[in-house]
């Protein structure tokens, strides 16, 4: 940890000696970290992005949490057998997980529609390659700590537009093409399709995009919390762009929801409801 805190520390200090070297100075007032977007691009975040974006959080901590927990057990509590496959028995937790996954790629499926149909795909996919520029400006102001201007409700800045397309054009694709591979929905017995794409292949690729979420979430909340907590969670939870209360106390509420899923997602709980699709039994 010590260790960490002083290459923070230095590259902190390596930031600030370089914004002030005449060429790097230059270089940040000709990209001050944003680029203009294209004149159609919308402004704003609408309400229907706010429910998107608390149904994605709520799914995918309880996906991490269950994956987690798929990768660690050894002695499932309960398992459950699908009514069309008796022979498709997997364990309670892996219902679970691949329960949410399937409502996860859904959310995205209509998030991904809903964005090119509005537009607003334009606030986070890169229009201009004045993107990368501007991201390694964005980069060094972050560095530096004389952060730059932050400008959500409009336009993010390259940095920011960076990670958002990554995340949600390349890493959750990948953890759909990985966790199909790996899930009951795969088949079986197509061995021409199983040498084509090894399931060593899906492994190797699931579990560090589950690590890149969570690099990304941490990062993503610190950073909403840093940067104006107030008006960030209004833009996201209430679709307004003010610095008041109301999008902190509907962060707080999903808060509770979320940990009240956490807690409540437990074999007593999701018995009941995996029986509704199949059979429930203790081996």
């Amino acid at each position: 940890m010590v260790g960490l805190l002083v290459v923070a520390a230095l590259a902190v200090l390596l930031a600030r000696w370089l914004v002030g070297v005449g060429a790097v100075e230059n270089f940040l007032a000709d990209y001050p970290g944003t680029y203009d977007l294209p004149e159609s691009a919308p402004t704003g975040i609408p309400a229907w992005l706010g429910w998107q974006h608390f149904f994605n959080v709520f799914l995918m901590v309880l996906m991490i949490r269950s994956g987690l927990r798929v990768r660690l057990e050894k002695r499932p509590s309960a398992y459950w057998t699908p009514r069309w496959n008796s022979k498709g028995k997997i364990s309670l937790e892996l219902w679970f997980h691949q329960s949410l996954d399937l409502l996860w790629l859904v959310n995205g499926v209509v998030f991904v529609v809903l964005l090119f149909a509005t537009g607003h795909w334009m606030r986070i996919v890169p229009t201009s390659w004045d993107v990368f520029p501007n991201a390694v400006s964005a980069a060094l102001q972050y560095l530096s700590l004389d952060w730059p201007t932050e400008s959500g409700w409009t336009n993010y800045n390259g940095l920011q537009q960076l990670a958002y397309f990554a995340t949600v054009f390349v890493a959750a694709p990948l953890a759909v093409l990985s966790g199909v591979r790996m899930s009951g929905l795969w088949p079986k017995d197509a061995g021409r399709l199983n040498k084509l794409y090894p399931v060593e292949w899906a492994r190797a690729v699931h579990f560090p995009v589950m690590l890149y979420f969570v690099a990304f979430i941490i990062g993503h909340v610190a950073m909403v919390l840093a940067t104006g907590a107030l008006r960030n969670l209004n833009h996201m939870y209430a679709a307004q762009d003010a610095v008041s209360w109301t999008g902190f106390w509907i962060f707080a509420g999903s808060l509770v929801v979320i940990v009240a899923a956490w807690v409540a997602a437990r074999p007593l709980v999701l018995a009941p409801i995996a029986g509704l699709f199949g059979r429930v039994s203790a081996r």
